[in-house]
């Protein structure tokens, strides 16, 4: 085919063709492939680009499988805590209804104080203060015998040669009685008893005075408030204490002898339990108790006040019509007995001398209630053991000390650890109970209560922690969606063809190949009519 000449114009249209042909077979491709740079020849820096960009998209893809699982398996653990939870709540509804039910004794350890007198709910002391008596010596009248004593009519003198029914030893001018703290003072200069304004009383003994023993004693009653008179008995003056505070008397110059009296104090008699302390051992956990009966700050003298100081020590107390206090313990120590009793109200002749608590007595009613109620609670925590153990998923269970590991990027650095916590009865501080042991009183309840609350913050605190663990891994695989969107679309910006300017390149191919067609055709005829010349 050497010896085929062809002319300028069809050799450059035949060239024309060709390399419209050729990029007509590019454009096609890359309509085809939808890139523009399908091979190393095409862009060498865009291809090697893209490939890697696609490989990290693909490795992430890959670890997306492994974070989804991870997900399941927190969801499962979270569905595992609610569950217990649910659990745990039933549990508290059993205990409550052993506080609810009757206490499984009839009688409770208990004791009953002998009758105090006068006492009442709202004073436990009894029967308010008394008077007591201070009885003199012998006084006798010297004016008509010395054996002959005198009486509340015998008269008061200052002097020698009085009447014969005068005070045989005559009271110094200007002496003094002193009774609570007020005076009684004994004046020749007047015949009259007079009282200042502050109760203190002047007797007026002078010569001729018809004031008498019994003035002495009216005004003593009137310092001490005696509510029983003060009189003379026998020749003696027998004076009574006041109502308010004890009698304290005390004298100057000859008064007390002549009246037969000596200084001292005399106490009132006090209420039965006024003083007097009361110790009980301590009943079960309870605190011992250690009060005094009485008025003053810290005392113990009503009934609301004994309970408040009995309460730590799980008894109260109640009061009868008749002054017998009863002291038994609480609905939470039922199954208890009430601990040694001791103290001086406990000492002989007191109220609590002797008593020793027996111990209850169960009630086989009350207590096949409390042991059904123990099975029920035994059944819940068996579901707590198989809720905990069946919360996994593809093997993995955080509610049984699994660990999960998460891989987050393609060269391992990027992890979440997440160590498990082990959720059964014994992770829960929760324990089998025992019938005829447990549930047998309030406290063995309240006590119950008490462990299922602390398992309920245990739950919520790892339902809080698995909560934002699973927030970290959900965050996380949305974000590796993302990375890997952005990987592909920044591949793809490297690759990727245009396809509407191809389009529009293939069209302007195809004309421009039909025109160079038409263009070596006519190019062809030219030499076809020069052919025809030559003939």
């Amino acid at each position: 085919m050497s010896n085929i000449v062809l002319s300028a114009s069809v050799r450059q249209n035949l060239l024309s063709l060709q390399s419209t042909a050729d990029l007509l077979a590019t454009t096609q491709q890359r309509l085809a492939s939808g890139k523009k740079v399908n091979t190393a020849l095409d862009n060498p820096t865009n291809f090697f680009t893209a490939q890697g960009l696609d490989n990290r998209a693909s490795d992430i893809s890959n670890l997306l499988d492994g974070i989804s699982n991870g997900v399941q398996v927190l969801q499962a653990a979270n569905t595992g805590i609610t569950s217990l939870q649910k659990l745990v709540d039933s549990a508290k509804s059993i205990a409550s209804q052993v506080l609810q039910s009757p206490t499984g004794y009839s009688p409770k350890s208990n004791v009953t104080a002998a009758a105090i007198t006068g006492a009442t709910a709202n004073n436990l002391l009894g029967t308010a203060y008394t008077n007591n008596t201070v009885t003199g010596t012998v006084v006798n009248n010297d004016n008509t015998s010395s054996a002959a004593p005198i009486s509340a009519a015998t008269k008061l003198v200052g002097t020698a040669g009085a009447a014969s029914d005068d005070l045989g030893t005559a009271i110094t001018n200007g002496s003094v009685l002193t009774v609570d703290g007020h005076t009684i003072t004994f004046s020749t200069s007047q015949t009259t008893s007079t009282t200042d304004s502050f109760g203190n009383v002047t007797i007026g003994i002078g010569a001729g005075s018809t004031l008498t023993v019994q003035s002495v004693l009216s005004a003593i009653d009137g310092i001490t408030g005696a509510g029983t008179a003060s009189t003379v008995s026998g020749g003696k003056l027998v004076l009574s204490t006041g109502t308010n505070q004890d009698l304290a008397i005390s004298g100057s110059g000859n008064v007390l002898a002549a009246l037969g009296l000596s200084a001292g104090t005399t106490a009132r008699v006090p209420p039965p339990l006024s003083g007097k302390t009361l110790t009980i051992g301590a009943t079960g956990a309870g605190t011992p108790t250690n009060i005094t009966f009485g008025t003053g700050t810290g005392q113990v003298s009503t009934l609301n006040q004994l309970n408040a100081a009995l309460a730590s020590n799980n008894l109260q107390a109640t009061i009868d019509p008749t002054g017998h206090l009863n002291i038994v313990t609480s609905n939470d120590a039922a199954s208890l007995t009430i601990g040694a009793i001791g103290g001086t109200a406990a000492a002989s002749g007191q109220p609590f001398y002797g008593l020793i608590a027996q111990p209850p007595v169960a009630d086989p009613n009350s207590q096949s209630t409390r042991a059904n109620l123990v099975a029920q609670y035994n059944n819940v925590l068996a579901q707590i053991n198989t809720t905990a153990q069946d919360s996994s998923f593809n093997g993995v269970n955080l509610l049984n000390g699994d660990t999960l590991k998460l891989v987050f990027n393609e060269t391992g650095r990027s992890t979440l650890t997440i160590q498990g916590v082990t959720l059964n009865d014994a992770g829960l501080s929760l324990a089998p109970l025992n019938q005829g042991i447990d549930f047998l009183d309030s406290n063995s309840a309240n006590s119950i209560l008490a462990s299922l609350n602390a398992a309920s913050t245990t739950l919520r605190s790892e339902a809080s922690t698995l909560g934002s663990n699973l927030s970290i891994v959900q965050i996380r695989q949305d974000f590796s969606k993302n990375l890997i969107n952005v990987l592909q679309t920044g591949s793809s910006s490297l690759t990727l063809a245009d396809t509407n300017e191809e389009a529009a390149n293939s069209q302007a191919l195809s004309t421009r190949q039909s025109i160079a067609v038409s263009a070596l055709s006519l190019a062809n005829q030219s030499q076809q009519s020069v052919l025809q010349l030559l003939r």
